[in-house]
């Protein structure tokens, strides 16, 4: 099964190094909030996951179908304002560039509102149990 490590990296500090099977990312929390803003924090990852998968989603679509698709851009906007009453905003700002025409731009942004993490961040149900980690 896969996982996902996080430690504190110093005592008595927000910072947390995680270790995603050979990868090492850090996470902090902002200065406001007695973090040191020194990495993206959880909030940043989960968005940050939905603008990977956008991207992967429409190269592998373009890559699979032929489609001259060069590069794409991905932003991912935040509205937070509602979180804490169950409504949080990503809207996502999508550019493909390459020889594309209209048509089959629009095919991938189709491809793309599909993609594994827009679906399981919006249609499936997510069970999380939490316990006790064993040494």
């Amino acid at each position: 099964m896969p996982s996902i490590d996080s430690q504190t990296e110093q005592p008595a500090s927000f910072r947390q190094v995680l270790h995603v099977g050979r990868h090492v990312l850090h996470a902090d929390v902002s200065a406001a909030t007695g973090g040191e803003d020194s990495a993206p924090d959880p909030h940043d990852y989960f968005d940050a996951s939905l603008a990977a998968c956008k991207a992967l989603t429409a190269t592998w679509y373009a890559k699979k179908t032929g489609m001259a698709l060069e590069r794409v851009e991905t932003r991912v906007e935040r509205d937070a304002a509602g979180e804490r009453q169950g409504k949080y905003v990503l809207r996502v700002k999508l550019a493909f560039h390459g020889a594309l025409s209209p048509e089959e731009r629009q095919r991938l942004h189709d491809a793309v509102a599909r993609c594994p993490i827009h679906k399981l961040m919006t249609a499936a149900t997510v069970e999380i149990v939490t316990e006790p980690l064993e040494a």
